[in-house]
């Protein structure tokens, strides 16, 4: 087995694999026929291979799959090594497509080893993209601000972030409290008239029908502009902000004077609220199209 001195590192180990006779086949012939595989034949009392596996470890791993390093214990296995004919260690021989198509014996150094590879056309694989982080839910954001403020209990501009984060996933009666409760300065705040905003459209929506009737009504009426208005309320209330502009947008589209512009207002209301700045902007250039 390998010594200490041999074991991958952690950041290379899913490009090095330890082959046997019997793996042989399938993890280096079968291998190669999608992917290098570059054979390194060693031993635990070989001095140079000491120098070699480490270099080779670190190629495996900058190259990110480009090949796959195979490593073969001429001791542990020596049928193989009598099938390659290995007369001394350490020797690398490269499989590409089932076939050994070069080889070197010793240890060469890192550049040397690059050119080696280059010549056989592998090149690094390119690094991942960085994972996105995903943005905090609205639930997640209420409660980040709701324990900010339990921290700040005197800073009313977090109250204020709170009040909006309330007001986005439904708790409208904290959040009318919470702007209730700021000084008189915070009430002209774009976060306290937003908030206001969805309070209000959550009271209108209080005794209005549900989603499921507010759609089929519009889809047996679609110029029942109270009904298309009314859902495109419920869409914004359940964060389906797309399907929400489109019910406004209709509702322009057909009547743009219709209860004082009222199709206009909830667009602009919409734009105000929705946090998605694409949207929102692609949005505004629709409502642009059709006024203007």
């Amino acid at each position: 087995m390998p010594t200490s001195s041999l074991a991958p590192s952690a950041t290379s180990a899913s490009h090095v694999i330890d082959v046997t006779a019997e793996s042989f086949a399938r993890e280096v012939m079968e291998k190669s026929l999608t992917t290098p595989v570059l054979l390194d034949f060693w031993a635990t009392w070989c001095g140079p291979c000491k120098q070699l596996g480490p270099v080779l470890e670190k190629l495996a791993a900058d190259y990110r799959g480009a090949f796959v390093l195979a490593r073969v214990d001429v001791d542990a296995q020596k049928e193989l090594a009598g099938y390659f004919s290995i007369r001394s260690v350490p020797t690398v021989i490269l499989v590409k497509e089932g076939q050994l198509v070069d080889g070197f014996p010793g240890a060469l150094p890192e550049g040397q080893l690059r050119q080696f590879l280059a010549q056989h056309g592998i090149q690094p694989a390119a690094a991942p993209e960085p994972a996105q982080e995903l943005p905090p839910t609205p639930e997640e954001e209420a409660a980040r601000l709701r324990a900010a403020v339990e921290a700040n209990p005197g800073d009313d501009a977090l109250r204020l972030d709170l009040a909006l984060a309330l007001a986005r996933v439904g708790e409208t009666a904290q959040a009318k409290a919470l702007i209730d409760a700021l000084p008189a300065n915070l009430g002209a705040d774009d976060r306290a008239r937003n908030a206001n905003v969805l309070i209000a459209n959550a009271a209108h929506l209080a005794g209005a029908p549900d989603r499921g009737t507010l759609a089929a009504r519009v889809d047996t009426a679609p110029d029942d502009l109270r009904a298309r208005h009314l859902l495109g309320l419920r869409l914004l209330a359940d964060g389906e902000y797309a399907a929400a502009l489109e019910q406004f947008l209709a509702m322009l589209r057909q009547e743009r004077d219709f209860d004082e512009g009222l199709p206009r207002r909830a667009l602009i209301e919409a734009f105000n609220v929705i946090p998605d700045a694409a949207l929102v902007s692609d949005y505004r250039r629709r409502m642009a199209a059709l006024l203007f």
